[in-house]
């Protein structure tokens, strides 16, 4: 972990930490080697620009390109995400040497390599302690530390993790015990690792924002027309979302494979779908005015943000909370003397909470390209 240490405050990621990459003395020193794919980063001591201009006379790696040992890399360089590089990745790999010396394998391994890059792209590893009982529990918090998917979440540098396995050796508190308020907020509202995924949606989203607004404002145009036949708000639902999903999935599948994850909130948004339409058919049975259970169309909605946000990225609680109090604001709508403007009220909200994100990230994956 010193050498690490040393190596990253002299401007060098060696990217390949693995066992086999640590070699041992007669006498018990550690020595680190293999340095194929060590990557050229700015030093404390010299400025950005000077180190980008090093890299790049000696960098041959392209963005997207897979490097490393999938046993041991981290996240973002089982995405090829080498952009996002820097000393954490290499905590990482530390943590995962870690991990292998006192459990006797690495974090993740299954038969083929590509399957063990989707484990550490999408799966959190066995705790220590689950395969070794006599592991210390304040070594297992700092090995996963380093093995937390966000960087943000790990060590901030080799030296940080030295710290605190000295630390550990000598009995004392550990700084990976240690968290305040606001790091837990932040940890509730920063984006998961599978938030990349979200740059393939980003202009899917803002379109879809314009589907919602005009089916909810169509929608209301009917209700205060006087139409109180319940087949048109099923037709223009039911066909209309459904149409504009298939057209959403078909675009989404050409433009590249669909992960685990996209197909776990294709299901969430399915469900959502089939509640919404369902509740005309509640509305039948128990002889209600067609639209009276519209306001449960945001608490459906909150629920779908609400799934997004501990799959994809806490600021969707934001949205959530935002559909939760539309829906309250549509049931009042609907009791008082004002005109009936609930549904609109509820394509506007549902708009915003698809165009904002999908701005946001369509503007990144335009940066990116």
């Amino acid at each position: 972990v010193d050498a690490i240490g040393a190596a990253h405050r002299g401007g060098v990621l060696h990217r390949d930490l693995k066992p086999s990459n640590i070699l041992l003395t007669a006498d018990g020193t550690p020595f680190v080697t293999d340095f194929g794919l060590a990557k050229r980063v700015a030093t404390a001591d010299e400025s950005l620009s000077s180190a980008e201009d090093s890299a790049n006379q000696t960098a041959l790696t392209q963005s997207g390109a897979i490097l490393g040992t999938p046993a041991w890399m981290s996240p973002e360089q089982a995405a090829g995400q080498s952009d996002a590089i820097d000393v954490t990745t290499d905590v990482y790999s530390l943590g995962a040497v870690l991990y292998a010396m006192v459990t006797g394998r690495p974090p993740f391994q299954s038969s083929s390599p590509l399957d063990t890059l989707l484990m550490v792209l999408e799966q959190d590893p066995p705790t220590p302690r689950v395969l070794n009982s006599a592991i210390d529990p304040d070594l297992e918090m700092i090995i996963l530390k380093c093995l937390q998917k966000p960087s943000d979440l790990r060590y901030a540098s080799a030296d940080a993790l030295a710290s605190d396995l000295r630390a550990w050796l000598n009995g004392d508190s550990i700084s990976a015990r240690s968290s305040t308020i606001a790091q837990v907020m932040t940890r509730l509202f920063r984006e998961s690792h599978h938030a990349a995924i979200l740059q393939h949606w980003g202009l899917l989203w803002m379109w879809h924002s314009l589907v919602l607004m005009v089916l909810c404002l169509v929608t209301n145009a009917f209700q205060l027309s006087g139409i109180d036949q319940r087949w048109p708000y099923v037709g223009l639902w039911t066909f209309g979302l459904g149409l504009w999903a298939a057209f959403f999935w078909n675009v989404r599948h050409r433009a590249g494979p669909i992960t685990a994850v996209e197909r776990q909130i294709a299901h969430v948004w399915a469900g959502s779908m089939v509640a919404s339409t369902l509740l005309f058919a509640v509305e039948s049975i128990m002889d209600r005015p067609v639209l009276e259970f519209s306001p449960v169309l945001g608490i459906i909605a909150g629920i779908v943000f609400l799934a997004k946000a501990g799959m994809l990225s806490g600021s969707f609680y934001v949205q959530a909370c935002g559909l939760f109090v539309t829906a309250l604001v549509m049931a009042a709508v609907q009791q008082s003397d004002l005109p009936n403007f609930s549904i609109s009220l509820f394509g506007i909200v549902s708009a915003i909470t698809f165009f904002v994100p999908g701005l946001k990230y369509y503007r990144l994956q335009k940066r990116r390209k």
